[in-house]
């Protein structure tokens, strides 16, 4: 899944949840759940999420919803290989993007 969110610094929890195509809930249950997700909280509560934290759901959506991994396996996952399915998580996403520039391509043929 290529998430498009434009480049910013901070990003509010309803644009990160339409870029997942989730609920902000999910998003919210994430965050309580795993804790490589520490979104910013302004005074009134507000969720601000940094690049780290979207690349962070974007491998937790990968994991847990493409993967099929339960949230155990998943937290699991991500403290014993962390290092290492972020690598190849990173391999994935370029080919991905590789991929969808040569669907592109042949379109215009």
């Amino acid at each position: 899944m290529h998430v498009d969110l434009p480049e910013k610094l901070y990003y509010g929890i309803g644009e990160v949840a339409k870029a997942f195509g989730v609920n902000t809930s999910l998003i919210r249950f994430w965050e309580k759940e795993f804790d490589v997700l520490q979104p910013k909280k302004n005074a009134k509560g507000n969720r601000k999420f940094t690049p780290t934290d979207i690349k962070n759901l974007e491998l937790i959506y990968h994991l847990v919803k493409e993967r099929g991994f339960t949230l155990d396996g998943a937290k699991t996952h991500l403290k014993e290989n962390k290092q290492k399915t972020l690598d190849t998580f990173d391999v994935i996403r370029k080919l991905e993007g590789i991929k969808a520039e040569l669907l592109k391509i042949k379109e215009h043929l």
